[in-house]
This record gives C-alpha cells, structure tokens and sequence, in this order.
C-alpha cells in the first residue's frame, strides 16, 4: 500500500459556496448515490426533492467506454486504477435536472405523518437512451426515468398573434378568419424543434409492502429485481411489476415482546444474483442464499464478533448495532460501520473480522453523556472505492475518514463549504488486528452539533 496510498484533494463545491445561516431543516441532503460510472450523481434531501449531476467534460476523465447514456452527452466509464503512470485531471459535475420524487402523506388508518425525506437513491441499469433511478421515503419506493426530450415549437400561423391571443366572440373570430382569407391562401403551420432538455417522470410506485420505515433498497445483479427492508421484512420486487412483492425475510415474532434484534440494512451481492446479506441492530451480519428456501430466515452464514467481558456495559447493544453495510465490489468482503468501529469481513471467516479500525475509540469513556443529548443514537454511513483499498466513512466536527484496508492510514477531511478552509490530515492510525495488540487512540471530545452529512459515496 505504501506506492499506491492516494492523495486527496478538493475538486467541487455543490451549491452556495459562502457560508448560508438560514438554511432551513428540508435543505438537508439525506441520500447521495454516484452511478456505476461514476458519470452521474444524484443527491436527496428532506424536502423529497432528487437532484441529478453529469460529467461536464467526460473527455478529461478516465475513459475506458465511449458508449453515450443520452445521444448528445456521452456516458464515460472510469477506470478504478491509474495504472498509465500518468496524472488524471478531475472532471467537474454540472446541473442536469431536480424533480420533487416525494410529497408529504399521512396514513388515516394509523394517524401517522409520513415524511417525504428520502431515505436511500440506488441508480439501475440505463436502457434506450435514458436513466433510471430508485428512490425511497419511510413507505413509498419509486422508480424515475431521466431522459433528453427535444423542445418543439409551432411557427408560421394562417393568424396574426394579437387575434389568437384576443378575446374575440366566435362570431367575431369566424369573421375574422374570412378576412384574413380573402386575399391568401391556407397554410401549414411549421413545427421546430429547438434545444433539448432532460426530463423525468415516475415509471413505477411501489407502495403498500411495508409495515415499518424504510432503511435500505438495494438493486440485483441481474438488472431485474430489488429489495427493500424495513425494520422486521425484506421484501423481493420486480422492477416491472409494482403491485407484487415476495416476502424473503421476516423476523417478526407472534409476540412482539419477545423481539430482540431489528433489521438495519440489506444489499444484495454484486455478481451472485441469489445471494444477499442484511444487518442487524446486535451487530451480526446474516448473509442468506435464496436458491435453499424461498423464506430465508434461516441464514447460510453468520458474521458476528462477541464482545469481550470486560468491555460489557449498559450501552454494548446500542453501540453494536450496525447503522451501514456494504460488498467489496468483486463481493470477497463485506465492510461494516457501528457506532465505534468500522470492520472489514473476509466472506469466508465468519468468526472474526480480518480487520477493525477504530473511529470513535476515544468516545468509549463518554457513553453515558453521549446517550443523555441522544448523539449515541447517530448513524454513519461507509463507502468504498472502485478498487476496495479505500474506506471512507463520516465522523463529528464536519469531518469524514478516508481509511486503506489495512488501516494504517487515516486521512480526515473536513467537509466545508470554503476551498480555503479545507483540513486535510493524514495519519498512521491503530487498527485493532488479531494478529496484534489492540491499541487505542485518545483524543478530546469535542462539541457533537455539527455532524458530517449523512451519506458519503466515492466517484468510482
């Protein structure tokens, strides 16, 4: 790792970049999701409102496609290595399109508000010129077309303006057109067809699946079929048919007090169409095959790390619960985010983690006053680079960790609004390994109001 660790740097500001004080509670984003490519992002916020970025110039990216997405603004595939020796130059985003994708609702029959934040975006495969996205509030799951349209005009009227825009009787109109007639013969108006603009429309609403909130959607290697999960269900769709769903996992008990864990994620594997995994709030990942049974509530392999006796406390269970999972994208392993750790599983060893690296180590002595102002309730989420060596995940203070596999390196980003006040830090940090002692990091607890945005993704 010591050739290839690499350098980050600020490359674009979305939005204003002076510092606003009365951004309002629904211009928080809630969801960021880059494509495949690494060509198209889409963003989320609380208002349900999608905002979709292209590539301005794809020609100074990493190209190793030049297959266009749209007719007229081609889709370029990023390679995940640099492996020409040579320095790539960093291709902006520029605005492409913003639809509202969810309204607030409310459910008479439970007398429950439901908010039209967006809980997660998953892009799918583009088809016939144009892009498809998914996108989900606690209930509604939706699937948009984003397409190029072109814009037609009609020109050369038999009428001048001023009399097809008056308020003439139709006595008046008809006598009208007879003497505009008298001395011309009838023509067809021409159609034009000036610039393009990029539009969306829903294709598909899946609603009525879900008897809890939302928190994951996750789109299959085959291109066909989703899922999504709440906190008991995990629910199989077909992207063609919205008013149909197979129940795959269900871990409702006939008596909910008997309930001991909630489901926290779900994401299907990236090459095996059959295999997909969810988390749950105990800290055990349960990756499941559906070719053994249709409900799989019997999983195929368990990952789970029991905590040692001595670091057993009050907050174990709330700060075990995993809040994100993610496959590597040639799925040989699955990285995990808790509250204090983020942790690297090798698929094939289900006893322990090959790699845990401490985030907010430092916090452990600070529980109690952490779970009074309720920050030990945050969720972060984690992201990984095209290639699998980088981990990125948020932290406190408006910052966020880009971490190799091995974490031996942490470097820490803060996330402003300003270039000029860009904190870059690298370090070597301690990652708790089983080949070695654990070493903890101690550090000052700092203010917890400013949080990193909710959602990290790298440009893969």
């Amino acid at each position: 790792m010591g050739e290839n660790v690499p350098t980050w740097k600020f490359n674009q500001c979305f939005g204003e970049k002076t510092i606003i004080d009365d951004v309002t509670e629904q211009d928080v984003l809630s969801a960021v999701e880059f494509d495949q490519t690494g060509s198209y992002l889409a963003t989320g916020d609380k208002a349900g409102r999608i905002v979709v970025f292209e590539v301005d110039n794809p020609s100074t990216s990493r190209c190793a496609s030049d297959t266009p997405v749209f007719a007229s603004s081609a889709s370029v595939l990023r390679s995940n290595n640099n492996t020409s020796g040579k320095s790539n130059s960093c291709s902006e985003y520029k605005f492409q399109c913003e639809f509202q994708s969810h309204e607030p609702e409310f459910d008479y029959l439970k007398s429950l508000e439901i908010e039209e934040k967006i809980n997660k975006i998953r892009w799918c495969r583009p088809s016939n010129d144009s892009l498809y996205l998914l996108s989900t509030n606690d209930k509604t799951i939706k699937l948009w077309k984003i397409f190029e349209e072109k814009v037609t005009s009609v020109t050369s009227f038999n009428l001048p303006e001023e009399y097809r825009r008056s308020r003439y009787s139709r006595v008046e109109a008809d006598e009208e057109v007879v003497k505009s007639f008298q001395n011309s013969s009838l023509k067809l108006p021409n159609i034009t067809h000036n610039e393009k603009r990029v539009s969306s429309k829903p294709r598909k609403v899946y609603s009525n699946a879900h008897a809890y909130h939302v928190n994951s959607i996750a789109v299959n290697s085959d291109g066909e079929t989703f899922l999504s999960a709440d906190d008991l269900r995990i629910n199989l769709w077909n992207l063609h048919l919205s008013d149909q769903s197979y129940n795959i996992v269900d871990i409702k008990p006939e008596n909910m007090e008997e309930l001991q864990e909630v489901i926290t994620g779900a994401d299907f594997h990236p090459t095996q169409c059959n295999i997909f995994m969810y988390s749950s709030s105990r800290g055990s990942i349960k990756l499941a095959d559906m070719r053994e049974r249709a409900l799989c509530d019997q999983h195929a392999k368990l990952f789970a790390e029991e905590e040692h006796h001595e670091n057993k406390s009050f907050f174990s269970e709330i700060i075990a619960s995993l809040s994100d999972i993610k496959f590597t994208r040639d799925g040989r392993y699955i990285v995990s985010r808790d509250f204090l750790t983020l942790k690297l599983w090798d698929v094939n060893m289900e006893s322990r983690p090959v790699q845990t690296i401490n985030i907010h180590e430092h916090l452990r002595s600070k529980l109690c006053d952490l779970y009074e102002n309720e920050c030990i309730f945050d969720k972060f989420e984690v992201a990984i680079s095209g290639d699998g060596n980088n981990l990125a995940t948020g932290s406190y203070n408006n910052t966020f960790h880009v971490f190799d596999r091995e974490g031996n390196t942490d470097v820490c980003i803060e996330a402003s609004k300003m270039e000029s006040s860009k904190t870059i830090l690298t370090e070597n940090v301690d990652s708790m390994s089983h080949d070695s002692d654990v070493s903890n990091r101690t550090s000052s607890v700092k203010t917890m109001h400013n949080q990193v945005p909710a959602t990290i993704d790298f440009n893969q």
